[in-house]
């Protein structure tokens, strides 16, 4: 795949104005999937989940999952939509091998939520309203692998493999209004925006919302504009791109950045942009064409025959509606009260989408100084290096029982990190890493002051010199006892130790 040319980022402000829209996928965890009895499982055995409903075969009849059907009115409430009184389902046709009856069961002119909008934080601490169109129920696809090949898509693979366990997974689609004036924060309101979506759905109880496992997806549309002059009329919009299924928080914000970076260079050469979707490149930081972009028609729409419309009771609606969790901005605030921090503290949170994970800690039973600091430092920084997302590395339940072995004075924060880095390799919890790798701190203070004796005796001055009350000399005889420990003793306790066995040795 040739590079595309890209734009300076700041050079592509000054010449067009970005326009954005998202189309988040939320899957659903109902017990069984949207139009059938099959479960609703992540990680079973391909083709296992899924019923004649499923695959399209014969016969076989939808049924509505009324658990779905409150989740997404739940949903379209938090995002400050409208209900609608009576909503229906279509199909969407459309081939795709993962898509066993050949059509998608979805909603189309008629939604069971629109107009609403959603309050989103950004770094500095600005709330910028996005405007929310819809949130339509629907099904998920299945599931193609592509085998061979260097990319792990179609093109140049030798044969694919089709799972049909995620199809007919319960979803629903929340799509924005086009979004203007972000401007240079484009790339970070992105990110943002879909960090609020996955706040919200976690805290509905509704999602996984595990973005690694697809629990959580975005489509993210970029399109630019060029900057109208003084007096000159506001320019048309722009044609838009349409990354598909990115994955990550991070790499939401990278795929923005990206995009208005490549139709910039573009635009600026007298180029056009090709409305089609484009597939996120996370080893590179590219997109790539994918295939030209349908618009509705090209979907045949038609209500699906097989289903009634749905009409939610205002009883119900209100019984969601006095249900609902506090707010993403005011769960915040509370949470930055709850636990002390500082307004920089809480932002650095904020700032690498990391809330979910620390408040899932702190439940878990780590205190939350502690869970904020294994999250935003040493799992940050693993994150960073192997270009991963912090929350697909380890749990929060590991994160937990990790800090609380360092609070019991099992592990020092040294040995911590290597538990950390085993955890992370899939080597078990942290007291199994612990257990396997002999990692424990050595509690004995017969072993320690063994080691202490050892080492002082081997050095006469620096003995004499702490007899002599110069204990910043014990500096010496703490690290070789640390290296005889292999990093295995409280360094605190050690040097206790050492200060009472020079007098008596």
């Amino acid at each position: 795949m040739a590079r595309a040319e890209l734009m300076d980022f700041d050079k592509a402000l000054e010449l067009f104005e970005p326009v954005m829209g998202f189309e988040v996928h939320v899957e659903l965890n109902t017990k069984t999937k949207m139009f059938s009895d099959a479960p609703n499982v992540f990680g079973s055995e391909p083709n296992t989940n899924i019923t004649p409903t499923c695959l399209g075969l014969p016969g076989s009849l939808p049924v509505v999952n009324a658990q779905a059907v409150r989740y997404s009115i739940s949903l379209g409430l938090a995002l400050g939509c409208e209900i609608a009184p009576s909503s229906r389902f279509a199909r969407k046709n459309y081939f795709y091998p993962d898509t066993p009856k050949n059509y998608q069961i979805s909603q189309f002119d008629e939604p069971i939520a629109f107009e609403g909008s959603v309050d989103v934080e950004l770094s500095d601490g600005s709330i910028v309203s996005v405007p929310i169109e819809r949130a339509h129920m629907e099904e998920d696809a299945g599931k193609l692998t592509h085998v061979g090949g260097s990319t792990g898509r179609i093109q140049g693979a030798e044969y694919s493999l089709v799972d049909y366990n995620r199809a007919g997974v319960p979803l629903v689609e929340i799509v924005t209004k086009p979004i203007y004036g972000a401007e240079h924060s484009s790339p970070e309101l992105a990110k943002a925006y879909v960090s609020t979506i996955r706040d919200i759905v976690v805290s509905l109880g509704i999602s996984d919302a595990k973005m690694e496992r697809g629990n959580l997806r975005c489509d993210a549309n970029v399109s630019l504009r060029p900057r109208a002059a003084a007096g000159e009329p506001v320019a048309p919009l722009g044609t838009r791109t349409e990354t598909k299924n990115v994955n990550s928080l991070r790499s939401v914000e990278r795929a923005v950045r990206y995009e208005i970076q490549r139709q910039a260079a573009i635009l600026a050469k007298g180029g056009s942009i090709t409305q089609e979707t484009r597939h996120w490149h996370e080893d590179t930081g590219e997109t790539s064409a994918g295939r030209p972009k349908s618009d509705a028609d090209d979907y045949r729409y038609f209500p699906e025959p097989d289903l009634l419309p749905v009409v939610p009771s205002a009883e119900l609606i209100e019984e969601l509606r006095s249900a609902l969790p506090e707010p993403p901005a005011a769960r915040r605030r509370r949470l930055k009260a709850e636990w002390g921090f500082t307004d920089l503290e809480f932002q650095d949170i904020n700032n690498a989408g990391l809330l979910t994970e620390i408040t899932e800690t702190v439940a878990a039973g780590a205190t939350p100084a502690a869970a904020r600091k294994w999250w935003t430092g040493e799992i940050a920084r693993i994150a960073n290096t192997s270009d991963a997302d912090a929350a697909s590395l380890v749990s929060p339940a590991d994160v937990a029982a990790l800090a609380n072995l360092v609070d019991a004075g099992t592990l020092t924060d040294r040995l911590a990190r290597q538990v950390l880095e085993g955890v992370i390799a899939g080597e078990g919890t942290p007291q199994e890493v612990v257990d396997a790798r002999g990692l424990a701190v050595v509690s004995d203070d017969g072993a320690l002051i063994a080691a202490i004796d050892e080492a002082l005796l081997g050095q006469p001055d620096v003995l004499a010199k702490i007899r002599d009350g110069k204990v910043q000399a014990a500096g010496a005889v703490i690290g070789a006892v640390m290296k005889a420990m292999k990093g295995q003793a409280d360094a605190a306790r050690v040097r206790e130790l050492v200060l009472e066995r020079a007098q008596q040795v």
